[in-house]
């Protein structure tokens, strides 16, 4: 049965790295660092971050959409997008680069489509809003396609079309960012690192989750290795004359990511025709910025004006058995032979779900000191409550 599928490839993966679990989630979340910090359960994570969103006069309804955003990021391993983004919301809100109390509006709609102002607000508001009018859409008519411009950095594209899964329905969400991606042959940037994301359910609450820069990593990525004072692999970014870097430091600097492939003799201009697509989808076809008109990254002299796409699919209005045949497609894939007997075959979303596994079971989430420290001067700046940490500690 999948549900017994599941179980087993979650407790595969945790039989086989559970003892090095930081070694192995190493490249995608924390350092062997966190092991000597405290634990900080997921409620409180959630508290904190909201506290700081209310000291700032964000609504408290926003606040939450936010919180909810950033903690599920951290809940599922992706700490380049979670806590670690806090600090950036906050300062957009303080410096009026973002209005918190925004609340988007349609402006033009039919049956399946619409087009919305975001006014500014806060990403998750907008993104929450416009999936779940493209859900509405989907369930009346078998789509729903939703294009904002006027947003704010969104977080985890995978949050948006998590919401159609739940629904029983395919989700997919796109958005454009402060330009990153060098294209193909260039020495400098002129995309984002335009993220998408797909979500489809399989039977019994299995579900394919994808969730992807079409740069070869995301910007945080390279921001938690400077959290972690440790350098790059060849390949995630470009020093100021096109060649690639391993210092974190100098790859933000530059602000110059490779394309999803790296070089072309490794098919970056496929990432590169990826983040294209994105920036279609997004910023061409909401009207907002794009490319390199939108604002350098950490800028608050001026608004973002993102474009992003939510798009839901009624799988009912196709072939029926979608949920069966991937589900049986999923469990092909999990029970191939691999290549190394400790690595499983997996499929998007089985890293996600296993680092859950991992926060349940320790009891809580592990930053680094880092990024401890960060929230600690962030308390103290905005005179909230500090992220209180538990006692005890793991004893997996």
């Amino acid at each position: 049965m999948p549900t017994e599928t599941t179980t087993i490839l979650v407790n595969q993966f945790l039989s086989v790295h559970f003892d090095s679990v930081q070694r192995v989630l190493n490249t995608r979340t924390m350092s062997t660092d966190a092991a000597e910090t405290p634990l900080t359960s997921v409620k409180e994570a959630r508290r904190f971050m909201i506290d700081c969103l209310k000291a700032v006069d964000t609504p408290t309804e926003h606040a939450e959409a936010m919180a909810d955003l950033l903690v599920e990021a951290d809940y599922r391993g992706i700490f380049s997008h979670g806590m670690n983004r806090l600090g950036m919301y906050v300062n957009d809100v303080k410096a009026g680069a973002c209005d918190a109390k925004a609340v988007p509006k349609i402006l033009q709609e039919t049956p399946a489509t619409a087009w919305v102002d975001g006014q500014n607000g806060l990403g998750a508001v907008v993104g929450n809003f416009c999936m779940s009018l493209a859900i509405e859409k989907a369930k009346n008519v078998g789509v729903g396609w939703v294009c904002a411009k006027g947003s704010n950095h969104y977080g985890i594209a995978g949050m948006y079309s998590m919401m159609a899964l739940e629904r029983g329905l395919l989700g997919m969400s796109f958005t454009n960012t402060s330009p990153f991606m060098s294209p193909t042959r260039s020495k400098k940037a002129a995309l984002g690192t335009n993220p998408l994301t797909l979500a489809a359910p399989g039977e019994n609450g299995e579900s394919f989750i994808l969730d992807m820069a079409t740069t070869t990593v995301a910007v945080g990525k390279i921001e938690m290795q400077k959290r972690k004072d440790e350098p790059i692999p060849h390949g995630w970014a470009q020093d100021s004359e096109g060649e690639s870097t391993t210092d974190a430091f100098e790859a933000y600097d530059v602000g110059c990511l490779m394309p999803l492939g790296g070089r072309e003799i490794t098919s970056g201009y496929k990432g590169y025709g990826l983040g294209m697509l994105v920036e279609i989808f997004c910023g061409i076809l909401s009207g907002s910025l794009y490319g390199p008109y939108i604002r350098k990254w950490g800028s608050t002299a001026d608004v973002a004006n993102l474009g992003q796409c939510f798009i839901a699919i009624d799988p009912k209005c196709f072939a029926p058995g979608f949920e069966c045949r991937m589900s049986d497609l999923m469990n092909y894939l999990h029970n191939m032979e691999p290549a190394d007997p400790s690595k499983p075959v997996l499929v998007a979303g089985d890293p996600e779900k296993a680092y859950k596994v991992l926060v349940d079971k320790a009891g809580g989430i592990r930053y680094i000191k880092n990024q401890l420290d960060t929230c600690l001067q962030l308390a103290k700046e905005l005179n909230v409550v500090p992220l209180q940490h538990l006692q005890h500690t793991c004893d997996c």
